[in-house]
């Protein structure tokens, strides 16, 4: 029998990058208990303040935990994507994409109508026997 995956959503302009680590850390605890908070959270943080920071219009945020995987992706109104560039120890960024890349277990960029998506995944270990 499959289960029905958990689903939250967090919306701008009523949420900010705090507010959205809230309630992704509420959500881990209740339904991915086996998932890396600490590194599922940085990647939260870097998408929602990309988002922030590099487009002009909202966000949405959407977690899912599946039986197997939890999914985290946020859309965006810009169809500009992610780049990779020289981190400047200035003060100028260039940190946040490479750490997603690597945090993440698998990460896609799909364009959307009206912006585009950027979905990060882990799987559930292989050694968990429980499910989301």
């Amino acid at each position: 029998m499959s289960q029905q995956p958990h689903m939250v959503i967090v919306e701008s302009p009523h949420r900010d990058t705090a507010s959205a680590r809230t309630v992704a850390a509420d959500f881990l605890t209740q339904h991915c208990p086996w998932a890396d908070p600490d590194a599922v959270l940085l990647v939260i943080s870097e998408l929602v303040a990309n988002a922030v920071r590099h487009t002009s219009g909202w966000w949405r945020l959407h977690l899912t935990a599946e039986q197997e995987s939890l999914v985290v992706e946020i859309d965006d109104s810009s169809p500009q994507l992610p780049v990779p560039r020289d981190p400047d120890f200035g003060g100028g960024g260039g940190f946040g994409w490479p750490m997603v890349l690597k945090l993440a277990g698998r990460v896609e960029i799909r364009p959307l109508p009206e912006g585009k998506r950027v979905q990060a995944v882990w799987d559930r270990p292989a050694a968990e026997a429980r499910v989301c």
